[in-house]
């Protein structure tokens, strides 16, 4: 009898602390869906006008990044665009090549990425890649084989590991290439067909990317090499990452790396939240993931109530996300109330992620108008206090809106039940969007 009695023993305590782990896990899972997110709010306002010395700096400090002047930024529209510059800029590196992705899937344009990079590896460049784990589940890491045994290094950020379940809902969803520590480019596109030729009958998704020579390219190199260390264990020191070359700007820009705290605040949520409260004349936003929490709701309406042109950009109807979208005109109802437009892109899925505030500031990076992107995820942003810039993207901006639909409020109201139904969803999507 002693026998059994010793295995029911055993059993029972394994129960018990299977039991344990099991609660345990799930008021985790609980609280990440469906915990509350910060209140922000700019409580005092913004005194200082947005394109004074005292504004810059008070932002430079809480958004803890440094000014840079000697930088030169050019607009980069649509995947043909973009994908042909870096892919240029890697066939000419002379010391390194970093990219860092949330998106990096195998197709046409992949496939030519990772033979430049394996190309370069063999010529003796230091190739570093940080890919998302959960971002990138189609990926194999057999499909890194050669670009590995060339000597390149492909570290995966955030795996599935028992001691880092805690936050397994940070991913790093930012999308950042960086050659020989002087060119940098930032944006929201991943590598993958749909931003080059389409995918599964699709159109090609339209998109922005940001090509930074100058003083900005070291801090986009920093931003890399945290998550490089994180997933890699190695801290990337050797000066010719960071051998930036100075360059002719005509503003001052900020790079703005975010992760969340211990609390759920970010640094991009900050950013935001303090340019929308500074605006005074327009706030242009073109977003693929409009799911604003309250905070961010009440900001964009007190804009609205002090005079400020407030026009949102959003995917139509081939959005690659439909309940995303369905669920996002949740909120189109007391923004269009209050005087805010809301513009549907109809050619394609949009997924620039670009803020214009007043004609003066320009924010592009990856961050999107949602919980994950402002309180979950490792998200990395350019915020430039620079006219040329501001004026080109708001080119793009405009000729997008004329490819838009316009929804109106009484539109709205009158969307069909089939529609509304989905949005029952919404204030989940809120927080894990």
């Amino acid at each position: 009898m002693a026998p059994i009695l010793a295995d029911f023993t055993v059993s029972s305590t394994f129960l018990v602390f299977a039991y344990i782990a099991i609660g345990i896990l799930s008021v985790l899972v609980f609280v990440g869906l469906f915990g509350p997110g910060l209140g922000y709010r700019v409580s005092a306002g913004v005194e200082s006008a947005n394109d004074s010395d005292e504004f810059l700096h008070m932002l430079e400090a809480l958004v803890d990044a440094k000014i840079n002047r000697n930088t030169k930024l050019t607009v980069l529209t649509n995947g043909h665009c973009f994908y042909e510059e870096e892919l240029a800029a890697i066939s000419e590196a002379q010391h390194s090549v970093n990219l860092e992705a949330y998106i990096f899937h195998p197709g046409e344009i992949t496939e030519r990425f990772v033979r430049a990079l394996e190309e370069r590896a063999r010529a003796g460049i230091q190739v570093n890649l940080v890919l998302d784990s959960m971002g990138n589940t189609r990926t194999p890491k057999k499909y890194f084989t050669r670009l590995e045994a060339a000597g390149g290094k492909v570290a995966w950020y955030n795996g599935p590991k028992w001691y880092t379940l805690p936050r397994f809902n940070n991913r790093t969803h930012r999308e950042l290439l960086v050659i020989d520590g002087r060119l940098g480019f930032i944006g929201g596109a991943g590598v993958a067909d749909q931003w080059w030729k389409g995918s599964k009958g699709k159109p090609t998704w339209r998109d922005t990317v940001v090509r930074v020579e100058g003083d900005a390219v070291a801090h986009l190199q920093a931003t890399l090499a945290e998550n490089f260390l994180e997933a890699h264990g190695e801290v990337l020191t050797d000066p010719e990452y960071f051998a930036t070359r100075p360059a002719q700007g005509n503003g001052p820009v900020l790079v703005i790396n975010s992760t969340p705290s211990g609390g759920g605040a970010t640094r991009s949520r900050i950013l935001f939240q303090v340019l929308l409260a500074s605006a005074r004349k327009s706030i242009h936003i073109t977003t693929p993931y409009f799911l604003p929490d309250k905070s961010m709701r009440d900001e964009l309406m007190r804009a609205v109530r002090r005079g400020v042109e407030v026009k949102i950009l959003v995917p139509g109807k081939k959005s690659d996300i439909w309940l995303t979208r369905n669920s996002s005109r949740a909120a189109y109802g007391e923004l269009l109330k209050a005087g805010a437009s809301i513009h549907e892109y109809q050619p394609s899925m949009i997924h620039a992620k670009v803020l214009l505030i007043d004609g003066l500031w320009a924010v592009v990076g990856s961050t999107n108008f949602d919980n994950r992107s402002f309180g979950l995820n490792d998200e990395v942003n350019l915020a430039a206090c620079e006219n040329d810039l501001c004026e080109r993207l708001e080119q793009d901006f405009q000729r997008d809106l004329q490819h838009s639909e316009n929804i109106t409020y009484e539109g709205w109201r009158h969307r069909p039940v089939l529609e509304r139904a989905p949005e029952l969803l919404g204030w989940v999507l809120q927080r894990e969007q």
